[in-house]
């Protein structure tokens, strides 16, 4: 049991944990769970945190096909710029591990933005807290639980 399960539990939220058998060397853990679970990769999706000039955390949930737009969810947070957050910070504010940190059961409640794409499918793959542990939820439950907002995100292939 992790945060991010125990938190969708005491809300009642409609959900699925699924794991899978962890490869240390994978070049991708979002195309990993993808191909070990038999879920389309456009419906995994990775969770990134981002950190303005003032020092505040943001977190970015996007499709493991795309890169993060970082003028993109810049400007979704208000921020006149963004950059990547230092892994160590991200593994400290959140509780997890980096390559299995959740969107949802952190430590701290943080500015979340999921990319627009995840509107138009019926369920999305996140991470559940730990490497091999993703859980399968409708994007409007996750958005509603993080009182997250949807925004053009995510860049690249998809």
């Amino acid at each position: 049991m992790t945060p991010a399960i125990a938190l969708l539990k005491k809300q009642k939220v409609n959900h699925q944990v699924v794991t899978y058998e962890h490869d240390p060397q994978a070049e991708s853990y979002g195309l990993e769970a993808a191909e070990k679970l038999g879920v389309p990769a456009e419906n995994i999706f990775k969770t990134l945190l981002v950190t303005n000039d003032k020092k505040e955390l943001f977190v970015g949930v996007v499709p493991v096909l795309k890169k993060l737009d970082l003028k993109e969810i810049a400007h979704a947070v208000g921020a006149k710029k963004v950059e990547m957050a230092n892994p160590e910070v991200a593994q400290r504010v959140t509780g997890y591990l980096v390559g299995g940190i959740s969107p949802l059961g952190q430590k701290k409640r943080l500015v979340t933005v999921i990319d627009d794409s995840a509107e138009k499918l019926d369920m999305i793959y996140v991470s559940g807290g730990r490497r091999g542990l993703d859980i399968a939820l409708a994007p409007k439950d996750l958005a509603e639980l993080l009182k997250a907002q949807f925004a053009p995100i995510g860049k690249g292939k998809e």
